[in-house]
C-alpha cells in the first residue's frame, strides 16, 4: 500500500487569458476547495470536502440523456458553499460535536481511497470513503466507513450518524441545467430515497446503514434527511459502523443496489476494492514518479470512462468532474490516443473492450468532430488525428498484447476501412499529404495541411497496409512517401536555421509556431523522425519553456528535454495532483482541472519517458 498526505489547503490562481483556448466558454478557473475526489464507473464523487469529510456532488453517467446527473446539496456545490449532500455526524454522550471543530488529516489509500483521522472529543475517528471496485465488488454505490475509539477509563453513547440535504439535481453536458420538478425525500422500507417527484426519474439515490438505524426525513423546497446509529464504546475498544449510498435508475433498483451492499459487507467490499486497485498499479523504481503515474492513470481509469446508469455499458468522456468546461462530450483522439493506451497499461481486457466501444459509437463517423458520450454528433469538425485514431488504438493493443484477433471484430474492421476512405478523400491530387479542418483539440487550422495530423496519418498507412483486405491494402498510400513529403513541404528556413512549419497550404503559405495541442515533439512516436534526428531537434529546442498547456509537457516527455520534464513533474501541484488543461510556470493548475483524459495521457507519458525512452526522474 502507498500513501500521501494531502495538503491542508491550496489557493488558486485567478484565470487569465491564456492561450489554451481561443473560446473563453471553453476555460473554466479551478474550485476553490482542494476536494478530495473518489469513485468507481459507475459513480463520481468529485466533492469530497477536507474539513469535515462531507460528501457535496454525486455524479452517474445517463445514456438516455447523454449527459452526466448529479445531486448536491446546493446549486454552489462547486465551491463548498452549499449545503452538503452528505456528511458524518458525531453524538457523544448527548453532546454534538461539529467534525469541523478538529482538524482532519487525509491521505490517500493507494493514490484513490480518501481516509482521515481525528479526535473529536474523546473520540478518535477515522473514515474512509470508497466507490466498490472489482469483480464480485464493483456496484453503483458509495460506502462511508468510520471506525470510533476512545482511549479514556469509561464507556461512551455515542451516535454516529449521515446526514444531508437535496437541494439540487442538475443534468450536465458541459453545462450545467437544474431539473425543474421538486426534490424529494422519503423512508421506503430500511432506507431514505432522495430523488425527483416527475416520472418517470432518471436516477434515484438510496442512503441505509450496515445496522439498525434511525431514519429522518425533513420535507421542504430543499428536504433532509438523518440515518443514525447508537452504538456504546467501551474503554480501549474500537466500533466500526458504515452508511451506503447507492443509485438506481428509479428507487426500487437504488433500494435494491443498498441491501446488496449491506449483503456483502463494507469490509468484504473495501478488501476486494484494495485488491483490485492494487492490481492497476505501475512501477517504475521512483516512488515520486509512482505516486503522480499511478495517481493520475487512477482518475483516467474511473473518470474519463464510465458506465452508464441506464444501459451498464462503457462510455468514454473528456471528465466527469463538474467543474471542466469540456465535460462528457468527448474526440476520437483523446479517447483513444491518450485514454485507451493509459488503460491498457494497468487493464489490456478493458482498453480492448474501449476501442471495441468507440468504433460502435463513433466509427460511423470517424475524426468527425466532437461527440456526446452516446456517439451522437456534437460539434462538427474533421481532424486528421481522429481519423486515424482508431487505427492507431488497435495496432498499439495488438503489438503490446499480442491479440490480433480483434481486427476481426465487426466494428472495428468496419472503422478501419471508414477512416481510410475519409483519408484517401482528403489526399492533395498531386502531393501525398492531407487536409484538415481541425487540429487535434478541435481548433481550426491557420493552413490546411499540418505537420502532426500527416505524421499520425502516415503511421494509420502503415497499420492499413496490414489490417485491411489484400485488395484494398494494395491501394493504400506509401507511408514513406507521406513522410518524404513532411520533409519537402514542412521544412523552411526561420532564423537562420531549417525547422518544420506547422501547417503549410502547399501553395507557399505556412505557420511557423508550433501548435501546443499538437507539437511536432510528437513526431517520433509515430516513426516520422528519429528522436535524435537534427531537423527535429532544430524544430523542437526551446519549444514550451514555459507552457501554459500541459499536453505541451505531456510533448516534451517524448523528445530531448525528457528528463527536465520528468524533474519539473515531481514538483508540479498541478489540480491536487490530477492534470489540469492550463498550468502555470510552476505547474500549478490555472483552469479546466480534474482533466481526466488528459491525466490519462500524462500518467501513459511518463511511464512511457521512463519505461520506453530509459529516462530517469
Amino acid at each position: 500500500m502507498s500513501v500521501e498526505t494531502s495538503a491542508a489547503g491550496r489557493g488558486y490562481l485567478d484565470l487569465a487569458p491564456c492561450k489554451a483556448n481561443s473560446d473563453p466558454s471553453r476555460v473554466n478557473p479551478l474550485p476553490g476547495v482542494p476536494w478530495q475526489i473518489t469513485g468507481n464507473h459507475w459513480i463520481a464523487l468529485p466533492c469530497v470536502h477536507p474539513v469535515d469529510g462531507s460528501i457535496h456532488a454525486l455524479g452517474v453517467l445517463h445514456r438516455g440523456a447523454r449527459a452526466a446527473i448529479e445531486f448536491a446539496g446546493g446549486p454552489d456545490f462547486i465551491h463548498g458553499s452549499a449545503a452538503p449532500l452528505a456528511r458524518p455526524t458525531l453524538v457523544i454522550d448527548g453532546v454534538k460535536h461539529e467534525l469541523s471543530s478538529a482538524p482532519m488529516a487525509w491521505e490517500r489509500a493507494l493514490q484513490w481511497l480518501p481516509t482521515f483521522t481525528s479526535t473529536v472529543g474523546p473520540v478518535v475517528l477515522r473514515g474512509t470513503v470508497f466507490a466498490p471496485f472489482g469483480r464480485d465488488t464493483d456496484s453503483a454505490g458509495v460506502v462511508y466507513a468510520l471506525s470510533l475509539e476512545t482511549r479514556g477509563d469509561r464507556a461512551l453513547h455515542v451516535q454516529v450518524g449521515l446526514e444531508g440535504t437535496l437541494g439540487h439535481r442538475q443534468l450536465r453536458v458541459r453545462t450545467p441545467r437544474a431539473f425543474e420538478d421538486p426534490h424529494r425525500a422519503s423512508v421506503t422500507n430500511d432506507v431514505v430515497v432522495l430523488e425527483g417527484t416527475a416520472l418517470p426519474g432518471l436516477v434515484s439515490l438510496a442512503v441505509g446503514a450496515d445496522g439498525p438505524a434511525t431514519l429522518e426525513v425533513t420535507e421542504g423546497e430543499a428536504p433532509r434527511y438523518a440515518v443514525t446509529r447508537e452504538v456504546v464504546i467501551e474503554p480501549n475498544q474500537r466500533v466500526q459502523v458504515a452508511f451506503y449510498l447507492a443509485a438506481g435508475p428509479e428507487r426500487d433498483g437504488a433500494d435494491a443496489a443498498v441491501a446488496v451492499l449491506r449483503r456483502r459487507g463494507w469490509r468484504e467490499l473495501l478488501a476486494g476494492t484494495r485488491d483490485a486497485l492494487q492490481s492497476l498499479e505501475q512501477v517504475t523504481g521512483n516512488e515520486q514518479m509512482d505516486r503522480l503515474i499511478n495517481r493520475n492513470l487512477l482518475f483516467a481509469y474511473f473518470f474519463a470512462v464510465g458506465r452508464a446508469l441506464d444501459d451498464a455499458h462503457y462510455y468514454l468522456v473528456r471528465t466527469r468532474v463538474p467543474w471542466h468546461a469540456r465535460g462528457v462530450t468527448v474526440r476520437d483522439w483523446e479517447a483513444l490516443a491518450w485514454v485507451v493506451p493509459a488503460v491498457q497499461l494497468a487493464d489490456a481486457p478493458l482498453a480492448r473492450e474501449l476501442i471495441l466501444r468507440a468504433c460502435e459509437l463513433h466509427g460511423y463517423a470517424p475524426g468527425r468532430g466532437v461527440h456526446y458520450m452516446d456517439g451522437t454528433l456534437f460539434e462538427p469538425g474533421f481532424s486528421l488525428e481522429g481519423a486515424a485514431s482508431f487505427a492507431l488504438a488497435a495496432d498499439r493493443y495488438i503489438r503490446e498484447t499480442g491479440d490480433d484477433q480483434i481486427v476481426e471484430e465487426p466494428a472495428l474492421a468496419d472503422t478501419l476501412y471508414l477512416s481510410h476512405e475519409d483519408l484517401v478523400e482528403r489526399r492533395d491530387r498531386q502531393v501525398p499529404l492531407y487536409a484538415a479542418e481541425v487540429n487535434a483539440a478541435g481548433e481550426p487550422l491557420p493552413q490546411p495541411y499540418p505537420l502532426h495530423g500527416n505524421a499520425v496519418v502516415a503511421l494509420a498507412l502503415d497499420v492499413f497496409r496490414r489490417t485491411l483486405d489484400e485488395e484494398t491494402a494494395a491501394g493504400v498510400e506509401d507511408p514513406a512517401a507521406v513522410r518524404a513529403a513532411l520533409r519537402r513541404h514542412f521544412a523552411a528556413e526561420r532564423g537562420g536555421r531549417s525547422a518544420f512549419n506547422a501547417t503549410v497550404d502547399l501553395a507557399g503559405a505556412s505557420s511557423g509556431p508550433d501548435d501546443p495541442h499538437a507539437s511536432a515533439l510528437w513526431l517520433p512516436l509515430y516513426d516520422a523522425v528519429d528522436r535524435q534526428d537534427s531537423l527535429y531537434r532544430r524544430t523542437v529546442k526551446g519549444l514550451g519553456a514555459e507552457p501554459r498547456e500541459l499536453v505541451l509537457q505531456c510533448a516534451r516527455l517524448v523528445g530531448p528535454e525528457a528528463q527536465d520534464v520528468l524533474q519539473w513533474l515531481r514538483r508540479a501541484p498541478l489540480d491536487g495532483g490530477f492534470a489540469a488543461e492550463v498550468v502555470d510556470a510552476e505547474g500549478k493548475g490555472i483552469a479546466n482541472g480534474g482533466d481526466a483524459s488528459l491525466s490519462a495521457l500524462l500518467a501513459w507519458s511518463a511511464w512511457y519517458a521512463v519505461h520506453a525512452l530509459g529516462e530517469r526522474p
